[in-house]
């Protein structure tokens, strides 16, 4: 188990999502703040096509527009931290939770850092941080981040009821499902895993890692005919997918 599937994307979207501009009374301020929002999106845009130099000049500038908006140094310590400069990133992220204290995507921005970077109980902490604000739209993703930062450094038993809390706050959350019923395959509890993939996927639109998995964990319980049928609905309804293709190599999941 890595932090790759740590949900970086996600965390990004909700982070543009929040790029907004607070209307001031100060028009000097207010245009200042908009300018910052505006190359703050521009340069998390960059640093998603890997155009990171350019990623830089528009954080520098938005930082240099309006220093006290937090959104602008989580999105520089995210270039800083691609950039390879820890330290910085590090900074950076301290810095936006200083000028947002309460603001959970900040948390959670920092949390991600922190497990990528091996520091799983300062990065759980922040997940769980994040989770418990009643302000965060989405605790379920910021529960099962904990979980995979957890199950990165082999402590499985310690993320299991992060995943079950997770698919507590919302049933629907298909990578909770995958990460707890991935762990139980991983540790044979074929029964459980089993139970979890069917009873998901009878009240949820199916995702391709859930039937994968499924294919696995039917082959290990030697049923042929469901192990047939997750593989066809996989290679039906995902052709072409990294997890359609590994249907040939069973026991290297992609990702």
């Amino acid at each position: 188990m890595n932090t790759s599937r740590l949900r970086v994307a996600l965390a990004l979207a909700t982070f543009l999502v929040g790029l907004s501009g607070c209307v001031d009374s100060n028009p000097k301020k207010g245009k200042a703040e908009d300018a910052a929002v505006y190359n703050t999106q521009l340069g998390l845009g960059y640093l998603h096509q890997n155009e990171l130099a350019v990623s830089k000049d528009k954080l520098d500038r938005a930082v240099k527009q309006d220093p006290s908006y937090a959104p602008a140094h989580s999105a520089r310590a995210m270039l800083y931290d691609r950039l390879g400069n820890a330290q910085v990133a590090d900074e950076e992220f301290r810095t936006a939770l200083r000028l947002a204290p309460n603001d959970p995507t900040m948390v959670n921005n920092y949390a991600v850092y922190l497990c990528q970077h091996g520091r799983t109980d300062e990065g759980v902490k922040r997940f769980q941080e994040a989770a418990a604000n009643a302000l965060y739209r989405t605790p379920e993703a910021a529960y099962t981040n904990a979980g995979v930062c957890l199950r990165a450094a082999k402590r499985d038993e310690e993320a299991r009821p992060l995943f079950v809390k997770a698919l507590q706050a919302q049933p629907s959350y298909s990578e909770a499902a995958y990460q707890l019923a991935n762990l139980q395959y991983q540790h044979k509890e074929l029964t459980q895993a089993r139970g979890l993939i069917d009873a998901y996927l009878a009240n949820f639109p199916e995702t391709a890692d859930l039937l994968l998995l499924g294919v696995r964990v039917a082959r290990a319980q030697g049923d042929q005919a469901a192990s047939q049928k997750f593989a066809r609905k996989l290679q039906t309804d995902f052709a072409g997918s990294d997890q359609a293709r590994a249907l040939s190599s069973p026991e290297h999941p992609p990702g």
